[in-house]
């Protein structure tokens, strides 16, 4: 659930899942919608299947154990390096880092040395004996990463209140590596129409122009081609909505119909059962003003 997203919009959907579900077989029971309308809002939705789908597997074939070995971890949906060693050392206290931004940052700046010029994977094992003499490898992982984010932060790191800055070449240096990466911020350009009716319902489809949203219910989408507007359309308002490193420029059209295409279907403005995801509930709330 942390993965893109902040701890204070996670905490409440982390209690409401761990109270429905309060063991791997009842989650391992339910269907891939439960799981998504529980999960409603808080986007990013491969997570959210591939812990089911993981949950399910680890109940068939492995018991409803965490397999032990890395190679088999990362065999589960959505598990890459980054989680199979963060799982490895949190459930059985394996000498393993879990290297996030956080940590390499951490050593990054310990060694003075651009991440790209740095195998990690080759440092912790060199460095193996030096890293784990003690036996809480679960908590040197935590360490770790709390120690990039509370103090060798991405700006103003506290250098002189570091336990490390006896070693660090980072503050020794006259030449300090540059850490700081500027997040690309892409921003994408979009018409949205909206179909709606007296009954106070909006049609939406699956087959929209938004990538990172197919699958999921919306109104029509175009690249914004504001000067081919058909008159029937009304424009309702211009405003914006961010996703992840997307900046988007939305202009909204609504008109009202009682016939939609074959590709769509009516669906109630606020009394509905369906998973509908953040940005189509934005929407809602801009076309719900009209009545």
């Amino acid at each position: 659930m942390l993965q893109q997203t902040q701890v204070k919009t996670v905490i409440p959907y982390f209690n409401k899942f761990i109270n429905k579900y309060t063991t791997l077989e009842s989650l391992s029971k339910i269907n891939e919608n439960q799981i998504l309308k529980l999960w409603e809002g808080l986007g990013y939705y491969r997570r959210a299947r591939n812990l089911l789908a993981t949950s399910k597997l680890l109940v068939k074939k492995y018991k409803s154990k965490l397999p032990k070995t890395f190679k088999e971890v990362k065999t589960l949906p959505g598990v890459g390096d980054y989680t199979a060693n963060a799982l490895l050392g949190f459930v059985y206290n394996k000498p393993t880092l879990a290297i996030d931004g956080n940590v390499k940052r951490v050593f990054s700046r310990y060694l003075n040395k651009k991440e790209t010029n740095i195998d990690f994977e080759r440092l912790i094992i060199i460095n193996k004996r030096n890293l784990f003499i003690t036996n809480r490898n679960s908590e040197l992982i935590e360490a770790l990463m709390e120690f990039g984010a509370l103090v060798c932060k991405p700006k103003d790191p506290k250098c002189s209140q570091c336990c490390l800055n006896n070693n660090c070449r980072y503050i020794k240096s006259t030449k300090k590596i540059k850490t700081n990466k500027r997040k690309k911020i892409k921003i994408m350009n979009y018409d949205i129409f909206c179909y709606v009716n007296k009954k106070k319902q909006i049609a939406l489809t699956k087959i929209n122009k938004i990538s990172f949203l197919k699958n999921f219910n919306l109104p029509l989408i175009k690249k914004m081609k504001s000067n081919s507007i058909n008159k029937e359309w009304k424009f309702l308002k211009n405003y914006k909505n961010s996703i992840s490193n997307l900046n988007l420029n939305i202009n909204l059209y609504y008109k009202f119909s009682n016939k939609i295409p074959n590709s769509y279907n009516w669906y109630s403005l606020k009394n509905n059962k369906e998973l509908i995801p953040s940005f189509t509930k934005k929407i809602f709330n801009q076309i719900s003003t009209l009545f």
